[in-house]
């Protein structure tokens, strides 16, 4: 537990003040612990960042599980929303420009997030098949053309982000009709 509190109050001082800015300091006053036991979690500054988005990955695993468990149009839905969810936090927009800033010159975070995008590919694939075999879809490209364009049309929400006069809850309102006019079923 506290090793996810040290991530989630890093991730809000990341946000707000850049990785660079953010100091080790700053993120043990904020966590209300010592520098002794942050180290004892992370080695540095650049593995609680890294951790952050590990834990994204872990969250998305979770998230996964529970989509499979659904009908598969649903599952894509559930998927969907968790993936639109930061995008209605404004401190997010922050934390996504650092995280294209720090992954374009860091090669391990670079891959890190590589691999959870494709592990949202795939689980989206996955859906989308299963939904347009049993009927309850009409795919108009193959599935994993359509997973890159789900994923992709929900990224889209944190390029936005950064707009003062972005409405996230508008938008996602707009996402959740585009993408079932794209595979001709309401959303469940």
């Amino acid at each position: 537990m506290k090793k996810r509190h040290i991530t989630d109050t890093a991730a809000g001082l990341f946000a707000e003040k850049g990785f660079d800015r953010t100091t080790v300091a700053d993120i043990c006053r904020a966590a209300g612990i010592s520098t002794g036991s942050l180290f004892h979690y992370f080695p540095t500054k650049r593995a609680i960042f890294q951790e952050v988005f590990e834990q994204d990955g872990q969250d998305n695993a979770e998230v996964f599980a529970k989509a499979r468990a659904l009908d598969p149009w649903a599952g894509v839905w559930l998927i969907v929303e968790h993936l639109a969810a930061p995008a209605l936090d404004r401190a997010v927009a922050g934390l996504v420009v650092e995280v294209v800033a720090q992954a374009s010159r860091d090669p391990e975070l670079s891959a890190l997030i590589s691999r959870n995008e494709l592990a949202v590919r795939e689980e989206l694939t996955a859906l989308l098949q299963r939904a347009h075999d049993g009927g309850g879809i009409t795919l108009p490209v193959d599935a994993r053309t359509a997973a890159s364009w789900v994923q992709g049309l929900t990224d889209v929400l944190f390029t936005r982000i950064v707009d003062p006069d972005f409405d996230a809850t508008e938008q996602v309102t707009t996402l959740r009709l585009i993408l079932s006019r794209f595979v001709g079923a309401d959303a469940p």
